[in-house]
């Protein structure tokens, strides 16, 4: 548990270790350029209700982007996601988070950098869909898949 506030305590790092908030602290320190022109983007949210952090630890892993409310993670991908066993790891990180009730969002860095509209677009109907009264908690049916015409790392 971690307290966030005098009255109001929170479990949503899901027993991450003391080593990774340290890691944790050193990537946001050092974000790369997909990071920032997307966290500029993520924290215009906060006025909805929806509070972005970055490079938050859950488990043992570290999400570049997690909103607790929508139990969402935003993954930046970099070129070396694009390797065979990069995806592999990759998909096995989202079933993990998955386990937790915790959808996962992937975008490459290009996409981020050079599209940035249509990852705001992805972003927003999945943040509609996730805080929808009649969401059925089903897994994200890729919508990013559309959009970049399978194009894409996943």
């Amino acid at each position: 548990m971690v307290n966030l506030g005098k009255a109001r305590v929170k479990d949503m790092y899901i027993g991450a270790k003391p080593e990774l908030f340290r890691l944790a602290r050193n990537m946001r320190n050092n974000p790369t350029t997909a990071e920032k022109v997307l966290w500029t983007h993520l924290r215009k949210f906060r006025s909805e209700g929806f509070v972005f952090r970055r490079q938050h630890p859950i488990d043992f892993f570290i999400a570049d982007f997690y909103c607790d409310r929508l139990k969402m993670v935003i993954e930046v991908d970099g070129e070396y996601h694009s390797h065979e066993n990069s995806i592999a790891y990759d998909d096995s990180r989202s079933g993990e988070l998955e386990r937790f009730g915790i959808q996962v969002i992937r975008f490459r860095n290009e996409d981020v950098t050079n599209n940035i509209e249509n990852v705001i677009l992805v972003i927003q109907t999945k943040i509609a869909e996730l805080s929808s009264p009649s969401h059925s908690g089903l897994p994200f049916i890729h919508i990013y898949m559309e959009y970049c015409n399978n194009d894409c790392i996943r």
